[in-house]
This record gives structure tokens, sequence and C-alpha cells, in this order.
């Protein structure tokens, strides 16, 4: 009987130690960023669900994975494939986004308040009603992203020099790194950029909110971060010590931040 209680006393020490099961912690829906696809968040994704978290990636419209014609990609369409994403989720979720990802989960808290638990913004554009991605960023005095920003009208696509895209994106990882993001990232359609969201106190601002700064950011600068969250109050302000793509850069202290928003 002693041998069996210690064993008792032992597992369940061991229970207590391990990551809480999925059921008992929010789904997290991670949604990337402009010029980005869904793989960005590969490794976070793979640490959050080791750590007991039920996770799924958005891939938006109009990009390899969920291709569609240049004409039909909408900021809607982001939007709403957030909304299918959570659509089967029983208790409300934590949506996180990156960078112009910010808007379209502000977005989907407006159009479903009562689904969402927590907006965790991670280097990301926290918008106020009326802005859109390019008015917006056009206002940071701090970031490099404009002059790296090519419009192609006739094409309906945004693009980034080639050239620049390592530094800006990665200016905190080695070079062979640097070159990976370069590689992986894509053309944006232009249309969502220029799509003003539309937010109100009663939708919008009744969901908690957890903004994740990026302290070497080079997109989205560190001082225009702060700025942002001065202007649409967060419960929680988290850093980490990298530039725009922590998730490739320095994925533990991401999932770790995220953690931390998410509980």
């Amino acid at each position: 009987m002693k041998i069996y209680g210690a064993l008792s006393c032992l597992f369940l020490a061991t229970m207590s130690a391990l990551p809480a099961m999925g059921k008992d912690r929010p789904a997290i829906v991670l949604v990337h960023g402009a010029w980005e696809t869904a793989t960005v968040w590969s490794e976070v994704a793979a640490g959050l669900k080791r750590d007991g978290y039920k996770v799924h990636t958005i891939e938006l419209p109009g990009r390899p994975g969920n291709e569609l014609p240049i004409q039909k990609v909408t900021f809607d369409g982001y939007r709403e494939a957030v909304s299918s994403a959570i659509a089967h989720e029983n208790e409300p979720v934590v949506l996180v986004g990156h960078s112009f990802g910010g808007f379209v989960i502000s977005a989907e808290a407006e159009a479903q308040p009562k689904r969402i638990k927590t907006l965790v913004y991670v280097a990301a554009y926290l918008p106020q009603d009326g802005q859109s991605l390019l008015g917006l960023a056009t206002t940071d005095p701090g970031s490099k992203a404009g002059a790296a920003l090519v419009i192609q009208k006739e094409k309906g696509l945004a693009a980034i020099k080639y050239d620049s895209r390592g530094g800006l994106f990665a200016n905190d990882a080695p070079a062979e790194v640097a070159g990976a993001v370069a590689i992986g990232i894509v053309d944006e359609p232009l249309a969502p950029l220029a799509t003003p969201v539309h937010l109100s106190k009663e939708k919008f601002g009744s969901v908690d909110k957890v903004y994740i700064h990026t302290a070497r950011d080079q997109v989205v600068s560190p001082p225009f971060q702060a700025a942002m969250v001065k202007a649409t109050p967060v419960r929680l302000e988290l850093s980490v010590d990298t530039g725009h793509t922590p998730f490739i850069t320095n994925p533990p202290a991401l999932i770790a931040a995220i953690g931390k928003a998410a509980d």
C-alpha cells in the first residue's frame, strides 16, 4: 500500500507538470501578414501544440496554398477565412495576427466579438475605425518598408523589392536565414491593403487585447507600435528582441509570449 501510495503521488506530480490538454486551453488561430504565407508559423504552431494548445494556421486567399484570381481577392475574404477556421470551435478562441494580420483579426473581432477570447498583435498594425493598411503604414516615420514597396496597379499587386527583403524582414538573422526569408516572400494582392476596416467600441472595443512588440523591427517601427497601443490600449504588453519576423528568428521567445497572452 505504501508503494501504491508513493506511485500515485508520483503520477499526480508528473501529470501536474505536463502541459494542459488542448480541451483545457483556448484554441489559437495564427494569421499571417502581407507578403507571407501560413508556412511562416510552422515552428510556432508546432511549439504551441506541444504546450497543449489546439492550433489553426490560416492561409489567406490569393497566394500559394489558397489560390484565387487577384480580382476576386478582398479584405472581406481574408476575414471570412478566419471565420471559417473558428466556425466549429465551441469556446472563444485566441486570434494571433502578424503585421497586416492585425487588420484581419480586428475585423473578425468586430464581426464576432463573443467568439474571441483574446486578440494578440505580433509586430502588428492595431488599427482604428476607418483606417487601411496603406493609409496607416505611411504614417510610420521609422519604417523602412516604404522604400522597398513596389505598387503594380495594372496587376493589382504590391511587391517588395527582392534585394531589400531579407534585411527588412529579418534584420536580426544570419545572412542565410535572411536569404531564406527573402525567397519565401510573395507578392500581395493590393485591394485588401487599401480597404478600410470598420470597428466599433461596442464590438471590437469589448474584446481583450495583447500586444507583442518586436524591439528591432524595421517594418513596423518600435515607436510606431507603442503609439498604436497608446491609441488603442491593451491588457498586456510583451516584447521579443527581434526584427519583424520572430516566428523565424526566435520561435521559442514568440511561443512563450503567445502562451502568456493566451492564458
